[in-house]
């Protein structure tokens, strides 16, 4: 498969795509070629939504620091979420 990651896609554009992916890779039916190319096009999205999902935490820290209030006084959980041990 080749490489078909693009910096232009949008946080929401590659989430929604790796979903599709997921559903159909769910369904099953498809070929073990197919699949293992839907599986590899599924890690580059994945990829491209964290790096999303990284530059967001890095704003909202610098945003946070700017501010004064510290981006370690900031849970990685949303409030009222169980935290994982």
């Amino acid at each position: 498969m080749t490489e078909r990651t693009s910096p232009q896609l949008s946080y929401e554009q590659a989430r929604a795509e790796l979903a599709s992916l997921v559903e159909r890779l769910e369904a099953g039916g498809a070929s073990l070629e197919e699949s293992l190319d839907l599986w590899e096009r599924g890690e580059q999205l994945a990829d491209v939504c964290q790096r999303w999902l990284d530059g967001a935490r890095a704003r909202l820290d610098a945003a946070r620091r700017e501010r004064g209030g510290g981006a370690e006084a900031v849970p990685d959980h949303p409030p009222g979420a169980a935290q994982r041990s």
